[in-house]
């Protein structure tokens, strides 16, 4: 699990079971992991729920969520069976927003620096009309690096929710 990520560790399982089980794998286009490294609390509290084994089926539902509605789906199904969810599982659960509002905009890996998150991109980068979106927008509270793994500095706003300014910033994009 160390080596191919919780994410792909998941996926994999995922695919085993339903293949045991007799069922059909859909075999999905290749998408690359989107990395996230966000200074939040974002897992599931002993408190929280006490069962190792359940507290693995959580987080790998929660990580094999594709859409906006399997999300929903999952914290329906948490809050019926566990009660008010944590603010520690509210930020996993946004994570997973972020995962999916960030597949197929050019974006791999998210990092939180201490004034900035870092958006790094894939080799083909971000559309033109992301990118007029995101200078018309964000203007002198972003830089381009054109390195060789190309990626963008958003300065961070001080009194507003990192979850939110991520969100915020990739749906520009």
């Amino acid at each position: 699990m160390a080596q191919v990520g919780y994410d792909m560790y998941c996926k994999l399982l995922d695919e085993v079971m339903k293949e045991m089980q007799g069922g059909k794998v859909q075999t999905e286009e290749k998408q690359e992991d989107i990395q996230i490294d966000l200074n939040v609390s974002s897992y599931i509290p002993d408190e929280y729920i006490e069962s190792s084994d359940i507290k693995i089926g959580i987080y790998q539902d929660i990580a094999l969520c594709k859409t906006e509605e399997e999300i929903l789906d999952v914290t329906d199904e948490i809050i019926d069976r566990f009660g008010s969810i944590p603010k520690e599982v509210e930020n996993l659960l946004e994570i997973a927003r972020i995962k999916n509002l960030s597949k197929g905009k050019g974006i791999t890996k998210i990092v939180q620096r201490p004034n900035g998150i870092v958006f790094y991109l894939s080799s083909t980068g971000l559309s033109e009309e992301g990118l007029k979106r995101v200078i018309e927008t964000y203007k002198n509270k972003i830089k381009f690096s054109p390195s060789a793994i190309p990626y963008i500095t958003y300065k961070i706003e001080e009194n507003k929710s990192i979850i939110k300014q991520v969100k915020e910033f990739i749906k520009q994009i």
